[in-house]
């Protein structure tokens, strides 16, 4: 009588590898470790759900991206995720009723009543507790400055931060070294896709252009739809969508929550989202009220939650608040309060993510900006002048030596009080010798001007 092989169990054998690969393993590896390489994806993925029901392993991420790991010993998924944060009761109840498997959460549709409901300064999400909070966390120096004051001082790290930051919880697996390494040496990173590259430059030209535009800038639907223009480009797949409001139905990933799909309606009920956003007059509800319901509305074909993200932080910048870059958020915890903002219109699981998340940047950029010193004020007083100046030389492709200096000279004599001309000269000349791949922006440049500017002084260095 042949012997019969004994049947393996699967659980057994995904915790025995995950077991000695603590930094998390793809739905991919995990498959090939336990020697199932040739099993439909499908089925192996209904394992793994099971295992994460029953918190013997846990996910972090999604679709391609997502990583597994080992769970905590008779710790279920929800209750993990209340022993990592200390939600608040209200937002614990979200978070267990998001958290049910998706057979057992009602399908659900938008509701306008959610928006229409909405009193401008009168209606409040944020707790007159967690305004003062908040606005004791964030306040700066800079409070009486022009708009953009403050992040101008800390754009070098906040570009890298906020990038990573709101890139990573989009299941981007770029590092933050990787991302540092790009945005000062132009590296990809080995090993990254070019879609994932492509997602953090986009987050970085909309940064710039925020801080940037703080001052003129407001909370409209052109506005808007120029931020999703910046952070959807090259992303979607079909171009014409970046930028444009969404001409179709879309769904939502592990989410029975169905968004609107009449593009009229959906024209008209963003609209409307922007005029109450506007109307706001706490910087903290502004950008809270943002991050609610841009992912809510869902008005772009994909990329909505980034575009919140980065809009939340316009009226931070016009108030010169410390900024909102989501440092340490964990990617699954800000997935599961958006949830129940999507399936049950309630905000607290996303209030208390938004009130720790601020917390922890408030902090960081405190710390940053403490490292900085105080700013130059020779160099704040004539900012403008200074970047005008260098944009103009640099485009005009002005060679350095003697037609600078009489060119600058000349400029100085224009627009420059005659005590303050000797230090205005040498700040300039400072400033094109500084000018590198992380700093060209700020002076209004194109990417393919700073590369001319580049060549020209490349080749004059070698005596061409």
């Amino acid at each position: 009588m042949p012997k019969r092989t004994p049947v393996k169990d699967p659980n057994v054998e995904i915790l025995a590898v995950l077991a000695k690969h603590p930094e998390g393993l793809s739905r991919e590896d995990l498959q090939v470790g336990v020697g199932r390489a040739k099993e439909e994806p499908f089925r192996f993925r209904r394992v793994l759900k099971a295992m994460e029901a029953k918190g013997q392993i846990r996910g972090e991420g999604i679709t391609r991206a997502k990583r597994y790991f080992p769970g905590l010993p008779g710790v279920s998924n929800v209750s993990l995720r209340i022993w990592e944060w200390d939600f608040s009761p209200e937002a614990t109840e979200v978070i267990g009723q998001v958290n049910r498997p998706i057979a057992m959460r009602k399908p659900c549709s938008y509701e306008r009543e959610f928006l229409d409901a909405y009193r401008p300064n009168q209606t409040f999400y944020l707790r007159e507790k967690d305004r003062a909070s908040l606005q004791n966390l964030g306040g700066t120096p800079d409070a009486q400055a022009p708009a953009g004051t403050y992040a101008r001082q800390i754009l070098e790290r906040l570009l890298i931060d906020l990038s990573w930051n709101s890139s990573r919880l989009e299941g981007n697996t770029y590092s933050l070294l990787d991302t540092e390494r790009l945005f000062k040496e132009g590296a990809a990173a080995e090993g990254r896709n070019a879609r994932e590259t492509q997602m953090i430059l986009n987050h970085k030209q909309t940064i710039e252009y925020l801080v940037e535009g703080a001052g003129e800038l407001t909370l409209s639907p052109g506005m808007v739809r120029t931020l999703h223009g910046m952070l959807s480009e090259n992303l979607l797949s079909n171009p014409a969508d970046e930028g444009r409001l969404r001409q179709f139905g879309v769904g939502i990933h592990e989410s029975t929550y169905i968004p609107l799909a009449v593009p009229s309606l959906i024209e008209e009920i963003f609209e409307q989202l922007l005029v109450t956003a506007s109307a706001i007059q706490d910087p903290f509800e502004q950008a809270f009220f943002l991050l609610v319901h841009i992912p809510y509305l869902q008005p772009f074909a994909d990329a909505n939650k980034r575009t919140s993200r980065l809009a939340a932080n316009l009226p931070l910048m016009k108030h010169n608040l410390q900024p909102l870059s989501f440092k340490d958020l964990p990617q699954e915890t800000y997935t599961m309060a958006i949830l129940g903002v999507y399936e049950l219109r309630r905000i607290e699981a996303l209030r208390d993510v938004f009130l720790w998340a601020y917390q922890r940047s408030a902090e960081h950029y405190q710390a940053i900006r403490q490292s900085l010193g105080e700013p130059d004020p020779f160099r704040l007083q004539y900012r403008n002048a200074i970047r005008e100046l260098v944009r103009e030389l640099v485009k005009s492709k002005v060679r350095p030596g003697g037609p600078m200096l009489e060119r600058i000279a000349l400029d100085i004599a224009k627009h420059i009080p005659a005590s303050d001309q000797s230090r205005f000269h040498a700040v300039v000349l400072q400033e094109l010798k500084n000018l590198n791949e992380g700093t060209f922006a700020r002076y209004g440049l194109r990417p393919s001007e700073f590369e001319r500017w580049r060549e020209t002084q490349a080749r004059l260095i070698k005596g061409d």
